[in-house]
């Protein structure tokens, strides 16, 4: 977020928002002068709110700076819709504004005041996708009120966004755990910068550093904490960069959950919220294999002796926007650099919905959901990946393939043209809560998973007595086929040459071999 320390200011939408902008504005007195707000309601065009005039209609802004010029736009109207926003845009951009930011979607203020700090630049994401559902935070998160919740992954893109929104909880505790020191530190940092000014509840953040492929460190700590709640996101999430290193994939994602999961067992942590992918389903990749062994170690732990004590669930759902797995920040940083922007296919579609939206609604299902129980986020409708590469040109001022160009260049090891939210044996049933859906499923294929995770373990973990098997990919992908029909998939092929490289997340210096089998 980048505030100036002066200028004019629109704030488009005279609401409660923006009229609670303008007040945080005015008492701060060093942001600048709001010079109007810019709003359709006729019965506002025209008024004065607090000394501040209300012109419109917003069509006319071009019309209405010539005559009061000002240097920035703050949009606040929290509800718009993707189409509204993206005709605002380009009508703010036409009318000269060099600086616009916007408010957070609805399901983040909707139950407080609007603060300053929360205003960020607007982005290509705002304009991207269908509209996210509203959802009303504060009764969503009662059932944290007072309890100690866990964010595993805390400063990732999902799980910190997770943690902003539990601000509102009214958790007694918040802890931030992941294997980054940076990433942690950077999301406490904003948590407290958010709550002093007023964002939120005064839950008490704690930072916590740690590794979950250390088993007895994530026994101690959990038992330590004494976590009410866990909110599972952590793991390695780029699919090419997992296929050159499968067993880093396995080791973290899987024996990873299964940690905590023991852990979380041991200590009756009431409830426990893994965040799945659909590429889990019918998995053709390590990462999809991870998590397909990550689902069903929390599912099944489920019906464990710890049942009567544990809420054990999963929330599965597609492509993120903005998330740092997505196409989203590449295409940014290659449409900055000039192009081409990169597109593997031009039949290649994924779900896509907003970061905010999917964390209200794992929230939502986290407290309505019962033990054993694998949810699904309604998706809506599978969007071509060459569409948002073209969307994002545009909002960022260029013409598609006349100013830049966009290369295809073919799908990476792991990836395939289409994703699916469902197996063949599962079948997706609606729930009472909006865009939230719970799927019944059939009794998983043999091995069982203890079998399958005793397999794996020397591969993963060092054993004296079978050293030859220790970061043995060759090996591990050969379990991971017997294990799941889908994985029928060879080893990954020589890496790509350096022209295609350096628009590839994962990929490594030119003249590569195939990845060795001990990685």
């Amino acid at each position: 977020m980048t505030i100036p320390k002066s200028g004019r200011l629109y704030i488009i939408g005279a609401g409660f928002a923006g009229q609670t902008l303008a007040g945080e504005i005015k008492k701060k007195g060093i942001f600048g002068k709001v010079v109007a707000f810019l709003d359709d309601d006729a019965e506002k065009i025209g008024r004065r709110i607090n000394g501040i005039p209300v012109l419109g209609p917003i069509h006319d802004v071009a019309q209405l700076l010539r005559m009061n010029p000002a240097d920035e736009a703050v949009i606040a109207i929290p509800s718009a819709s993707r189409e509204y926003l993206a005709e605002l845009y380009a009508g703010l951009k036409k009318a000269g504004f060099e600086r616009i930011r916007i408010l957070p979607g609805i399901s983040q203020i909707i139950e407080g005041d609007a603060h300053l700090i929360q205003t960020r630049s607007i982005d290509p994401q705002d304009l991207l996708g269908r509209d996210p559902v509203a959802v009303n935070l504060k009764q969503s998160l009662s059932y944290l009120r007072g309890k100690r919740v866990l964010v595993t992954g805390a400063g990732g893109s999902i799980g910190s966004e997770l943690c902003r929104q539990l601000l509102s909880g009214g958790a007694s505790r918040l802890y931030l755990f992941g294997h980054g020191e940076n990433s942690i530190y950077l999301i406490d940092r904003e948590l407290r910068l958010l709550q002093e000014e007023g964002v939120g509840e005064k839950a008490t953040l704690v930072p916590v550093v740690g590794d979950l492929k250390d088993a007895d460190y994530i026994g101690y700590i959990t038992g330590k904490l004494k976590a009410d709640v866990i909110f599972h996101t952590a793991a390695y999430k780029h699919v090419p960069m997992m296929e050159e290193n499968p067993v880093a994939a396995i080791e973290n994602n899987f024996f990873g959950t299964v940690n905590l999961v023991n852990a979380a067992a041991k200590h009756r942590v009431k409830r426990f919220v893994l965040i799945t992918t659909d590429k889990a389903v019918d998995p053709v990749s390590v990462y999809g294999a991870s998590k397909y062994l990550c689902e069903r170690a929390v599912l099944e732990a489920a019906s464990g002796q710890t049942a009567a004590q544990v809420n054990f669930m999963a929330v599965r759902f597609g492509n993120v926007l903005g998330s740092r797995g997505s196409i989203v920040p590449l295409f940014q940083k290659q449409i900055e650099k000039g192009g081409p922007v990169t597109v593997t296919s031009p039949e290649m579609r994924r779900w896509f919905m907003t970061i905010p939206e999917a964390c209200s609604l794992v929230l939502k299902a986290g407290g309505v959901g019962t033990n054993g129980n694998l949810y699904l986020l309604d998706m809506g409708e599978p969007v071509r990946i060459k569409d948002i590469a073209e969307q994002m040109i545009r909002f960022y001022g260029f013409e598609p393939e006349k100013e830049i160009k966009i290369e295809y260049i073919g799908t990476r090891p792991g990836e395939r043209l289409d994703e699916r939210l469902w197996a063949m044996d599962e079948k997706p049933v609606k729930t009472e809560y909006s865009r939230i859906l719970r799927v019944e499923r059939q009794p998983p294929p043999a091995p069982d998973l203890e079998t399958l995770t005793e397999k794996l373990r020397p591969v993963c973990c060092f054993d004296r007595d079978a050293p030859e098997k220790y970061r043995n990919s060759e090996l591990l992908r050969k379990i991971l086929r017997e294990a799941i029909p889908s994985f029928a998939v060879p080893d990954p092929p020589a890496l790509p040459s350096a022209k295609h490289a350096a628009g590839r997340s994962g990929a490594k210096d030119s003249g590569a071999k195939a990845a060795p089998p001990h990685a």
